[in-house]
C-alpha cells in the first residue's frame, strides 16, 4: 500500500532535501504548496518542538493525511544559542539568505575560531490522524565561518563549516550533505517510524 504523506513547508530548500531523501521508499509525497487554501501556519513556539508539531498538526487536519513537519535552524554558542527558533527570521522579514549570514558574521566579529562553535538542529514531527504524534531530533556540530564560502545548499550553509570535511556545508556536493546534515539524522530517525507504521498509513 502506497503511503501518502504531506510535507509541511513551503521553503523549497527544505523540500527538495526531504525529497531526496524520501525518495525511493515507495511514498506519494505532496508539498504542502499542493494545498493552496490551506490557511498559514504561525511558527510562533518557542521551540523548535512546538513550531514542528503546530505544522505538522495543521497540515494533518486540514489534508486528513499523515504530515511531516520539520522545524530547524542555527545555533551559536557565542550567541547565546541565537538565531534558534528565529533563524529563518533573523534581523528581520523580508533579508535574504546572504543578508542573514552576513549579519551574523558581523556580530561575531572579533569573536575567536575556538569560541565560533555552533551547530545545526533539526526537530522532526510526524502527525498520524486518529493515530499519534511522533517526534525526532538530528544534530550537526560545526564552526561558523570567518567568510562564507560555497554555492550549493541554502540558508546559513555558506557560513557553516565542518572541521571533519575542511569545508562548509555549502562547498559539500548535495549528496554528501544529504548524508550527514541534521535533517537527513532527523529523517533518517523518522523513516524507521514510518516503515514501522507501514500499511496503517
Amino acid at each position: 500500500m502506497t503511503i501518502r504523506l504531506v510535507v509541511a513547508t513551503k521553503n523549497p530548500g527544505k523540500m527538495r532535501e526531504l525529497e531526496a531523501l524520501l525518495k525511493g521508499e515507495g511514498w506519494e509525497i505532496f508539498p504542502l504548496t499542493a494545498f493552496t487554501s490551506m490557511p498559514p501556519v504561525s511558527e510562533d513556539g518557542e521551540t523548535f518542538v512546538e513550531n514542528a508539531l503546530k505544522k505538522a498538526r495543521a497540515a494533518a487536519c486540514f489534508t486528513g493525511m499523515a504530515a511531516l513537519a520539520d522545524d530547524s535552524g542555527l545555533e551559536v554558542d557565542a550567541l547565546g544559542g541565537a538565531p534558534g527558533v528565529h533563524s529563518a527570521r533573523f534581523g528581520g522579514e523580508g533579508l535574504s539568505d546572504s543578508e542573514r549570514y552576513l549579519l551574523l558574521l558581523k556580530m561575531l566579529e572579533g569573536v575567536p575560531w575556538r569560541e565560533r562553535t555552533a551547530r545545526f538542529k533539526c526537530v522532526m514531527a510526524l502527525v498520524v490522524p486518529d493515530d499519534k504524534e511522533y517526534v525526532v531530533e538530528g544534530v550537526c556540530e560545526g564552526i561558523i565561518a570567518m567568510e562564507p564560502k560555497g554555492e550549493g545548499g541554502f540558508g546559513y550553509d555558506p557560513v557553516f563549516y565542518l572541521p571533519s570535511y575542511g569545508k562548509t556545508m555549502a562547498q559539500l556536493p548535495a549528496g554528501e550533505k544529504n548524508r550527514i546534515s541534521h535533517r537527513a539524522k532527523a529523517l533518517h530517525r523518522m523513516r524507521e517510524i514510518l516503515r514501522r507504521l507501514g500499511g496503517r498509513l
